[in-house]
Order: structure tokens, then sequence, then C-alpha cells
């Protein structure tokens, strides 16, 4: 079984953060983000991966290379220029052998990817798409379907009475060969406004799944959070390495918060160093390597790897992204995003960036 992710987009609502590495590179609680996805298509029997590139590829291949130590198979195909979601398929088509997943690759999801898989054969689909309800379709394309999930059309960013659907489409697939044949070659294509329409009109044999899974776009800044408050708390996965105290959870397994007022959740990376009398949590992460000086308080925040947080320094509400560095005595303000090296072109302010009231 194959699996096409796509992974082109530069990430621009993650900025500053996705000028120096890539969103399916973004750090998520002991793995890249996208290395959850590919640990769901293993588990789901996918030995074989394409991943379809446009924006700083070569840091996902230096990360992944032939995706052995993922226990799977990865190729890369890349895109020159950004040709949206089904040109990004037809791209790897002479890398695809059959039927074949294709995910989003900003999508995380509890979704039964074997339980999809069936849906398809039973339906004898030319392409299956899954959705799941919302209360507030009017922000996402909106599938209608028949009683037998037959899907009728798509409705974009509806208007009110527009239509009586509240499944959306939640950016997984799967898809035979023929569908993957009638997308374009040489310019972007969208699956949601041109491919499946022209496949519901000339097939009837598209179908939708249907499902209340676990489902979160991490390719936002609230998301993000949201997706690490989540993996904390188990809703969809526990993060990688050891839980050394209740909610205490180290990436290598060793306890590294000695001397240290610890407020759980937390998420301590491979390599990290608090210092004694440092603060650290609730619902934070300090990902590789990082050091948070004495005296320091961290809260509500995610530390990329390499940043190093001074002496005294206050960190709340924050996101900190590669190698940044704050200055002994420094207060970072709740709702800033820091970019590599932080300079003020890099840096970005959201109100209520981590509000989970």
């Amino acid at each position: 079984m194959q699996a096409v992710v796509l992974v082109g987009g530069e990430g621009t609502r993650l900025r500053p953060l996705t000028y120096s590495l890539p969103k399916p590179m973004a750090p998520l609680l002991g793995r890249p983000f996208i290395g959850w996805i590919i640990e769901r298509l293993r588990l789901a029997g996918v030995e074989d991966i394409i991943l379809s590139c446009c924006y700083m590829p070569e840091k996902i291949e230096a990360h992944f290379g032939d995706g052995r130590a993922a226990g799977v198979r990865l190729r890369y195909v890349f895109e020159e220029q950004p040709l949206g979601t089904a040109g990004a398929i037809r791209n790897a088509i002479e890398h695809i052998e059959g039927m074949v997943y294709a995910c989003n690759g900003d999508i995380l999801t509890g979704l039964d990817l074997v339980h999809l898989r069936d849906w398809h054969h039973q339906h004898s689909a030319v392409a299956t798409i899954h959705t799941r309800p919302v209360d507030d379709p009017s922000h996402f394309g909106v599938v209608e379907t028949d009683a037998d999930g037959r899907v009728r059309r798509f409705v974009e960013k509806p208007k009110p009475g527009e239509t009586d659907a509240h499944d959306i489409n939640a950016g997984t697939y799967i898809l035979e060969p023929k569908a993957i044949e009638v997308i374009p070659t040489g310019r972007p294509v969208s699956i949601e406004r041109e491919t499946f329409p022209q496949l519901i009109a000339q097939t009837h044999e598209v179908f939708a799944l249907s499902t209340r899974d676990y489902w979160i776009d991490v390719g936002r800044p609230d998301s993000y959070i949201q997706a690490h408050i989540d993996m904390l708390h188990g809703t969809f996965a526990r993060p990688l390495g050891e839980e050394v105290a209740a909610g205490v959870w180290c990436a290598d397994g060793r306890e590294q918060v000695d001397g240290v007022t610890v407020r759980p959740p937390i998420f301590l990376g491979p390599g990290a160093k608090v210092a004694s009398r440092a603060a650290i949590g609730p619902y934070t992460a300090v990902y590789d390597d990082c050091v948070i000086g004495a005296d320091a308080d961290v809260a509500n925040s995610i530390v990329w790897p390499g940043a190093v947080i001074g002496k005294r320094a206050y960190v709340h509400g924050a996101i900190l992204g590669l190698n940044v560095r704050v200055l002994d005595g420094q207060g970072v303000s709740p709702g800033t995003i820091l970019g590599d090296g932080a300079p003020a072109a890099q840096s970005r302010n959201i109100d209520g960036l981590f509000d989970r009231s």
C-alpha cells in the first residue's frame, strides 16, 4: 500500500517560525510533525510513502532519509512551483502503482485508516474522502452526500441557507489510478474545486466517510499549540519518551528537573537543560539542546531546538523558534512568536495565543 503526503506548503500561517524550518518539520513532542503522519500510515500497513515537496525539501530529506529508521520506504517528489493539492499528487504519478492514500501534510487525525480503506473497497469507489462534521461550516469546503455516502457536490464556504450539510473535507483521501489520471499536468490544480467535481460528474463513484475522530490543522499557531496540549493530555497520542513523573515527559527518559519547580504537564527534549531554581510549565515543551537558566520562569510556551533562555528571564505564552536567545532578565510577552535569531522583522504577536478558556 502506498501514500502520497503533501508537504509542499511554505507554512505562511506559522511565520516567522517557518522562515528557517519547513512546517512539516515543526517539532511535536518527540517527532517532527510529519513523523506522526508517517507513523500512522505505517501502522495502517503503508510501506511506501511519497512526500510531495516544494519548500525547503532538503531539510525534510536530511532528517528522514530513505525512511528506514521510520519503518517505511520514503521517496521525494519535488515541485518547481506549487501545484495545488491535485497537481502535487499528479506530479508523483510515475511512482504510484495502484490505489493510494493521499494526505494533507498539515492535518493531525486519529482517523482509522484501515476502516477508510475498507469503506473505499465496499463502495467500489474511484475516490473516497474523509469528512467530519462541524458546527459552523461557513469557513470550510462542505461535502454534500446522499444516504449511502455518495458525494453529490462540494460547497465552498457556504452562506446561510446554501446547504444543510455540516461535513467538511478533512484532508485524507483514497484514490484509484483513474482518479489521478484525470488531473491535468503542468499547472496548479485543486482537488476540491476541480478534480472531485469532475469525478463526481463523470463517474458518480466518489464517496465520503464521515467520522468524529480527533482532527486538527496544525498549520496555525493556535492549533499548533492546541496539538501540544491535546497530546500532553493523551487526547490524540502520548508524547514520545518516558513519563518520569506525573505529566513530566523526557524524550531520553532521564530525570532532568532536579531542583526545578515543575508545573505539569511539560515535555523536555533530548539534551534540554534546565538549571536549578528555574520554574517550568504548565503546558510547556522545551526541545532538543535548549538551555533554561537559573531563576528563569517558562510557562505555556513552546521552545524550539537550540534556544537559550537566560537567567531570571520570563517567558510566558510564547513560541520561540530555532536558536532564539532570551537574555538574562529579559521578558517575552504573552502571544509573542520569535523566529530564528529573533530580529524584530522575525517577531510576531498574537493576542490570546495561549488562551485555552
